[in-house]
């Protein structure tokens, strides 16, 4: 447990107790609703009960039960009425629709490439505030390709002929190396399998028309060293059938295989390797500073027949011979600068940790478009100076910084947790098993589909095509979905206001219950449940990438909710008045036909609504798209005939009488108003942002 290894299988499965951005605003909304719930039905029980019970019996004279059973009845009565109201009041089928819109949405984005594996990850990528991304394969292709190779004695220093130092260059490169192309078919990208680097010097050789597996079977391997990080450097002792004698060819990092030769060949002539040394190191810098990877090149030509085929041996004797050096690059996606650019403008911070160099990092930065001319030294760090920072020293620059070069897993960790001290919601790119802490601590943890498995399983989403613009179609995704979450709120706490102001003006103005037990209790049910259905399962809109980040601790009932919440339900409240005072003054024998109009125009008022809600924050009309508008149309015909049979069949149950065609049509036409002012008012607004 003490090792490196152990530190990150140990903090790669650690359980994270953060809760998501959504649980924190939904438990403030349970909170709020609950105590005005529980407000509103003490209030409407206090009224009915001194209303209708202590001012209307004697209790005084009651001496026998039967005498008491009207009075309990009633207060049973208002106490159930009570009890209806909180049911009301809460939106059970909040959870449902939240729940629903986060399994659609899991379903939907594997058709973006987004392979969710945690459920919370679909809303929570709508919050997040900043990206901590890898370079290779995320912003790169990682697809290795030769830039420019610069063997000094060649033509050019590229082009292979049929001299001896052109054979010593395709032989080398052949015969030094353990990669292998696969068979390429017309169309397909070229692949091989083995190291990146070693894929991109064999499909150079490729282009150049050698056969590097006709090279690699005819030299006979005699011994050979193979790469390790430590050593930098590969050997390859063979017998040469194209030099006729045994030939020792290294491959390495630059300065290491440099400073392992005794000259330079430039120019058909040998140049003492220690005056070259600053030439080649200024080249290497050139390519480095460009986002390059490079190689040296050597070889020795083993004369001595005596001498050991030990290719330690040979290399430690110090007196190789500089080839010269390859540039290879792994292009930027073509994609990635744009999704760069439309993450910053949706208000998120784009931030690099690569264990690249900071050349190299920087080069990348600046081609996708995140490093700026006016950015300084404190916009990028590498993972040994950020290692040596105070905990305070670092959360000063956390928010700054955009590179992180030549980073660790502890420093990518480390980077993740002081941007959630600073109130950032982080999500962390990574394939390796090194990147797994940062994954799991992340809010959101997005691995890649070519990375490892133990990657993978700390992670919450898995890019299947590792692209960084799969990254900002989450993030739309993830967005859209909370929107989808607020116009529920919206259209259900209008429900919620109408329904329970009702009930309680219905109270002062001495009227028997407006709504009763059943009849709130069916609203409750047709619109919590299929309203849920519709609303979740709207299609996300690109609009929502303009807007900025919400805020961890911002309430879920923005200010523009809360005044449709408030304007709406209170002019729904006026209609319903009204008609309760109409109703009032109606002779008996026409009450229960009146009320269940009211009990019809009340549901309706609320069905016409769902359409307004369903564009609620944008101002598109609701018939401009066609899926759209069918799938909502379907939840709206479902209520509508639900509402028809109560009525028509509800009977005594439901406190409702059937009513005539002319009546339903009258009604279903006279509250459509609630749609057409609404489709009028964003015709307006349509108008005014073109001007």
């Amino acid at each position: 447990d003490a090792t490196e290894i152990g530190k990150v299988a140990r903090q790669s499965t650690e359980q994270s107790t953060e809760p998501t951005p959504l649980n924190i605003q939904l438990t403030k909304l349970a909170n709020l609703i609950g105590k005005i719930g529980f407000s509103v039905a003490g209030l409407a029980f206090a009224i009915f009960f001194i209303k209708d019970v202590v001012l209307v019996y004697d209790f005084a004279s009651f001496h026998t039960f039967e005498q008491w059973l009207p009075a309990l009845k009633a207060t049973l009565q208002y106490f159930m009425m009570a009890v209806t109201l909180i049911v009301v009041a809460v939106p059970e089928g909040l959870p449902m629709s939240v729940t629903l819109s986060l399994a659609l949405n899991m379903r939907r984005m594997l058709s973006t490439n987004n392979l969710v594996r945690k459920m919370h990850a679909c809303e929570t990528m709508g919050a997040i505030t900043v990206i901590c991304t890898d370079k290779t394969g995320t912003l790169t292709q990682n697809l290795m390709q030769v830039y420019e190779p610069d063997f000094y004695g060649l033509k050019n220093g590229r082009e292979v002929g049929e001299d001896d130092l052109s054979k010593l260059v395709i032989e080398g490169i052949s015969a030094n190396s353990t990669a292998f192309l696969e068979e390429m078919t017309p169309g397909e990208k070229p692949k091989g399998v083995g190291n990146p680097t070693e894929v991109a010097l064999l499909l150079w050789l490729d282009s150049q028309k050698r056969n590097y597996l006709e090279l690699r079977e005819g030299a006979k391997v005699l011994d050979q060293l193979t790469f390790s990080t430590e050593r930098k450097f590969m050997a390859t002792l063979v017998d040469s059938p194209l030099i006729g004698k045994k030939v020792l060819y290294v491959k390495g990092a630059p300065e290491i295989v440099l400073g392992k030769c005794r000259d330079v060949l430039l120019d058909g002539k040998r140049v003492d390797a220690v005056e070259y040394r600053s030439t080649v190191e200024a080249q290497l810098l050139k390519y480095q500073n460009m986002a390059m990877r490079t190689l040296g090149f050597a070889y020795k030509i083993v004369d001595d027949d005596t001498a050991k085929d030990d290719c330690v041996a040979l290399v430690a004797g110090n007196d190789l011979s500089f080839l010269g050096v390859v540039a290879i690059s792994d292009p930027i996606r073509p994609d990635v600068p744009a999704a760069v650019a439309k993450c910053q403008s949706a208000g998120i911070g784009v931030k690099i940790v690569t264990g690249d160099t900071p050349g190299t990092a920087t080069e990348i930065a600046r081609q996708i478009g995140l490093w700026k001319e006016e950015d300084t030294e404190r916009n990028r760090i590498t993972g040994a100076a950020f290692a040596e920072l105070t905990d305070e020293e670092a959360l000063d620059r956390v928010l700054d910084l955009k590179i992180m070069s030549r980073a660790r897993p502890t420093d990518k960790q480390r980077l993740v947790q002081l941007l959630q001290q600073k109130g950032a919601v982080v999500a962390v790119t990574g394939d390796g098993t090194n990147d797994a802490p940062a994954l799991n601590h992340a809010q959101v943890g997005l691995s890649m589909g070519t990375g490892t498995s133990v990657a993978k399983e700390a992670s919450d989403i898995t890019l299947l095509d590792d692209s960084f613009n799969s990254i900002g179609t989450a993030v739309m995704w993830g967005r859209s979905l909370y929107k989808n979450i607020q116009r529920f709120i919206v259209f259900q706490l209008t429900i919620n206001v109408v329904a329970l102001a009702s009930v309680l003006l219905g109270a002062f103005f001495g009227t028997e219950l407006p709504l009763t037990v059943t009849q709130m209790l069916w609203v409750n049910l047709i619109m919590d449940t299929f309203a849920a259905m519709a609303l979740a399962s709207i299609p996300p809109s690109a609009d929502v990438m303009n807007e900025k980040p919400r805020k961890t601790d911002d309430f879920i009932i923005t200010k523009a909710m809360r005044k449709n919440i408030l304007g709406v339900g209170f002019c729904f409240l006026a209609i319903l008045m009204t008609l309760i005072v109409i109703i009032k003054q109606m002779p008996a024998d026409l009450v229960g036909q009146a009320l269940t109009q009211f009990f019809t125009i009340f549901v309706m008022l609320q069905f016409w609504n769902l359409f307004n809600a369903s564009v609620f924050g944008t101002n598109h009309s609701v018939f401009k798209d066609s899926r759209h508008a069918l799938g909502m149309l379907s939840v709206a015909i479902i209520i509508l005939v639900g509402q028809i049979l109560i009525v028509e069949f509800g009977g005594k149950v439901f406190r409702t009488e059937p009513m005539d065609f002319i009546t339903w049509i009258y009604i279903i036409a006279g509250t459509s108003f609630v749609l057409w002012i609404g489709e009028i008012y964003r015709w307006i607004k349509r108008i005014q942002k073109k001007d």
